[in-house]
Formats: structure tokens, C-alpha cells, sequence
């Protein structure tokens, strides 16, 4: 038997804890958004660092935040998510407004480092706060809704940071930076706004035994699972990367194609996301999401590569067009099934540092993804797509059996879990 959910999937969560969630995601987005547009070119074009000295310090930077996330989430469970989410996205905003002072090197590659790592840190204490906060049977929906404001206010903070793009002065870009310190600063006043939630840990009356303040790190099937959904994020270069490169490859001439998946997709979110993840609502029904999605994203690459053979300028960007289509619709559902997976798989007075390590997947997409995908895609053609899908279909049905090993005996599994487990 399933879980009660939800009615309906209504344009804005309900009022109240999930509304507030909503909001600080909403402006710490646009923040996000305008940094994210103009660091680079700021600290090239300014400040004056190569190509490559930006990149390395920026890898280096995500790298750390991603190893702090499973200790900042631990930090979460043990002295509660709201002041740890206040304390770090205030953390965030106060590196942010250095970057505004910022004209060397060695203070470059210690703020991202301190800004990355309270990123992470502020991602697991918010999940943690939906666990807090947010019966078992709606956390996917307000997920989802978090995922569409994100996707929101990514693209207001874009927008803010084009315009200073186009005004290209040093003045502009710090202006910028100055939203992204005013959207940190917001969220974390938002967050504060929040009830208090008792830390987990002393809530249940457990606590942590000797050697297990990280038991995450200890738990061989959480970490299956992780693994699994790190495969399938390897989806996330092919939008800001490969899609791009493969454009100027391939038709030089519509380099506009690159923006407009760009919008295509974060578009396709907000409007949907929410909606993609309407049925999910438990172990099985999260698996079923994973599987389709790597039907999915098989499809989305095998039109893509085809776009590899010898045909028109015209059916190069058809063929873009629909297998992005394909993708972003693939990327929804593996979201939703993911956020349900890592929700019902991780021990209720752990979530914070269980949230922590699930999320390293997206750092190491981000950071192993680009190497894997521009030798394999850009020098494969046709071939190198169908591989790349063909690893999607596999890890879209290797779910099932790992979630099922990773339900097996654990007391945190409910409802629809103990299908799932007994499957």
C-alpha cells in the first residue's frame, strides 16, 4: 500500500514551513544566478587570472566543498538544521561579499573554497530541514517545488548578471556580486524565519555511538545507491558543455542553439517539475522513475548522435532540439525518483550527513563528467552517443536492485519500501 500524498501538485507549495523553504530558495537562487553568470569573466577580464588558473582553483574549490558536505550535515543532525542552514548561508553571503575585494590569487582559491564549502554544507542542512519539517509523503512534492524555484531564480540572477555582461565595467560586475551577497543574505534571514527543529540525533534518543558519527561513510549500500544516481547525473555537462562544443563541431552557424536549449531546459523545470514528480511517492514508485529516465536519456542520445551523420544544418538543430526535449524530460524524473531514494534510504536521525555524502554526486559529475563525455561524445560521433546511452539504460535498471539491497533490514523503510525490499 502506498503512502497518502498530496491531493494535487499546486503551483506554489502550501503555506507556511514549505512556502518559507521556497522563498529562501527562490533568493538565494537569483544570487547564485548573478554570480554564476559573471564570476568567470570577472576574475579573467578584472582581476586578470588565465583561463586556466580560474578552472583549477574553481575545481579545487568544488572538490573541498563536496568532502565538507557529509561533516557540515553531520553538524546539521547533531545541533539542528535551521540555525546550521542560518549559520551557513550567512557563511556564503559573507564569502561572497569578499569576492568584492578580492585581487589575487592565493585569497581567489580560499574563498571558493569557503564558498563551495558552505554550499554544500547549506544543501544537506536544507534537506535536513525538510526531513524536520515536512511529512514523509510530501517531501518529493516540495522538492520539486524547490527544484522550479531554483531553476527561477538561477534564471532572474542570470538575467541581472547579462546586464552587467553587457555593460562589461568593473563597477558592473561588482554590482553583481552585490545581488548575489543581498539573495545569500535574504535566504539565510528567510531560513531563520523557520521553527526549530530538535536535532535528530537527540530527538530519537539514539546518538551517535563511538565510530559512528559518520556512519554514512561506512554504509556500503547508501553508497551503491549514490554511485548509481552519480552515473546517471553524468547528464549535467552534456547542457552546459557538450551541447555547445558539439554545435560549434558540428554547425558553427547556429551557435544560438546553445542558449536556447539552455532555456529550453531550465524552462521545461520550472514549468514541470513539479509534475514529473506527482507520482512518486515512495521506494517503488521512486525506482520506476529512475528506470524510465534512463529509457529516456537512451532515446535523448541516440537522436542526438544521429545529428553526427551527414544531413542539413537544419536537421542538426531538429535533432538537438528534440533529443534536449528528450533529456530535460529524463533529468525530471531521475530527479524525483533520486530525492525520494535518498530521503527513505537514509536512517531519520542522520539525514543531514546521508544528504550530505548523496549530494557528492553532483560534484563529481561536475568534475570527472567534462573529461569522461568531450573525448567519448566530441571524437565518437554516432557511437560515442549510443555507448553514453546505453550506460544511462544500465544505470536506470540497476537501480532497482541496488534500492532493494539498500531497503533490506533497515528500520528507516516504510509503506511503500517494504514492497520495494520484499520485491
Amino acid at each position: 500500500m502506498s503512502e497518502p500524498r498530496p491531493a494535487r501538485f499546486a503551483l506554489l507549495p502550501p503555506a507556511g514551513p514549505q512556502r518559507t523553504l521556497a522563498a529562501a530558495q527562490l533568493a538565494s537562487a537569483v544570487g547564485d544566478g548573478a554570480y554564476y553568470t559573471c564570476s568567470a569573466l570577472y576574475f579573467t577580464r578584472v582581476v586578470g587570472m588565465s583561463a586556466t588558473a580560474l578552472g583549477a582553483g574553481l575545481a579545487v574549490g568544488w572538490a573541498i566543498g563536496s568532502i565538507a558536505g557529509v561533516p557540515l550535515g553531520h553538524l546539521a543532525d547533531r545541533r539542528g538544521p535551521r540555525r546550521t542552514a542560518f549559520a551557513l548561508a550567512l557563511a556564503a553571503a559573507v564569502v561572497a561579499a569578499a569576492f568584492l575585494v578580492i585581487r589575487s590569487y592565493l585569497p581567489f582559491l580560499l574563498a571558493v573554497s569557503l564558498y563551495a564549502t558552505a554550499q554544500s554544507g547549506l544543501t544537506a542542512a536544507r534537506q535536513a530541514l525538510v526531513a524536520g519539517l515536512v511529512p514523509r509523503a510530501e517531501r518529493t512534492a516540495l522538492l520539486a517545488h524547490l527544484q522550479s524555484t531554483l531553476n527561477g531564480g538561477l534564471a532572474v540572477g542570470a538575467a541581472i548578471g547579462g546586464i552587467a555582461l553587457t555593460i562589461g565595467t568593473r563597477d558592473a560586475y561588482l554590482g553583481a556580486f552585490v545581488v548575489t551577497v543581498l539573495g545569500l543574505l535574504a535566504g539565510a534571514l528567510l531560513l531563520r524565519r523557520l521553527p526549530e527543529v530538535p536535532p535528530a540525533e537527540a530527538e530519537s534518543g539514539t546518538g551517535p555511538r563511538p565510530g559512528q558519527r559518520l556512519a554514512v561513510l561506512r554504509d556500503r549500500r547508501y553508497a551503491a545507491v549514490t554511485l548509481v544516481n552519480t552515473v546517471l547525473l553524468l547528464r549535467m555537462p552534456l547542457l552546459s558543455l557538450i551541447f555547445p562544443l558539439w554545435i560549434a563541431q558540428r554547425a558553427p552557424g547556429l551557435g544560438w542553439l546553445g542558449s536556447a536549449l539552455f532555456v529550453l531546459n531550465t524552462g521545461a523545470v520550472l514549468l514541470f517539475q513539479v509534475r514529473a514528480a506527482r507520482d512518486v511517492d515512495g521506494l517503488d514508485s521512486a525506482v520506476r522513475a529512475v528506470r524510465s529516465a534512463g529509457v529516456l536519456l537512451l532515446l535523448s542520445c541516440a537522436v542526438c548522435g544521429l545529428s553526427a551523420l551527414d544531413v542539413p544544418v537544419w536537421a542538426i538543430g531538429a535533432l538537438l532540439v528534440a533529443g534536449a526535449t528528450l533529456q530535460v524530460v529524463g533529468e525530471m524524473r531521475q530527479s524525483a525518483g533520486s530525492w525520494q531514494l535518498s530521503f527513505d534510504l537514509a536512517p531519520p536521525e542522520r539525514i543531514g550527513q546521508y544528504q550530505g555524502f548523496f549530494n557528492t554526486g553532483v560534484a563529481v559529475a561536475r568534475t570527472v563528467g567534462p573529461l569522461l563525455l568531450t573525448s567519448l561524445l566530441l571524437d565518437g560521433g554516432l557511437a560515442g552517443w549510443l555507448v553514453f546511452g546505453a550506460v544511462f539504460l544500465a544505470a536506470g535498471y540497476a537501480m532497482g536492485p541496488v534500492a532493494r539491497w539498500a531497503a533490506r533490514d533497515r528500520d528507516t523503510v516504510t509503506g511503500p519500501a517494504a514492497a520495494v525490499a520484499s520485491a
